[in-house]
């Protein structure tokens, strides 16, 4: 494969991976408009306003998704995405430790719950890698000198 094979192949790579966050985000943050209770379940006691906090979330999260999805908004909103993940992060964790159910008509495993602990660091690094070829390099294997 030639430089410019392989340049073609990481713009690809990088575009599908982009556009599948985004997807993945605007898709979640509207089902915390569409059914917030599913999410409520998973916020903290010692938290206020579980449904405002489902709201907001949501709304960063299809934010995020959309700001995606333009390269001049991309590294932005792939920095907002990594703080959600950081700040829902409790959410998971109570989810985990207490064997909540997100969707009771569709258990999730305990093991699964647990899973989605480290899956967050997946979901940083993910959004990172989208968000590192925003509207600052042309391309993803060009250098910024």
């Amino acid at each position: 494969m030639n430089g410019d094979e392989k340049d073609r192949w990481i713009r690809r790579l990088h575009g599908a991976l982009t556009v599948g966050l985004a997807a993945m985000m605007i898709l979640v943050g509207v089902t915390h408009f569409l059914n917030p209770p599913i999410f409520m379940r998973i916020v903290p006691d010692w938290l206020p306003a579980p449904r405002a906090l489902v709201l907001i979330s949501g709304f960063f999260e299809i934010l995020g998704g959309l700001g995606l999805l333009l390269a001049r908004t991309r590294r932005l909103a792939s920095f907002g995405l990594i703080a959600l993940y950081i700040a829902v992060f409790p959410a998971n964790i109570h989810m985990a430790t207490h064997g909540i159910q997100i969707d009771p008509a569709s258990p999730l495993p305990q093991w699964g719950m647990w899973l989605r602990l480290p899956f967050q660091a997946v979901l940083v690094a993910w959004a990172w890698y989208a968000g590192r070829y925003g509207s600052r390099r042309p391309s993803p294997t060009k250098k910024i000198s």
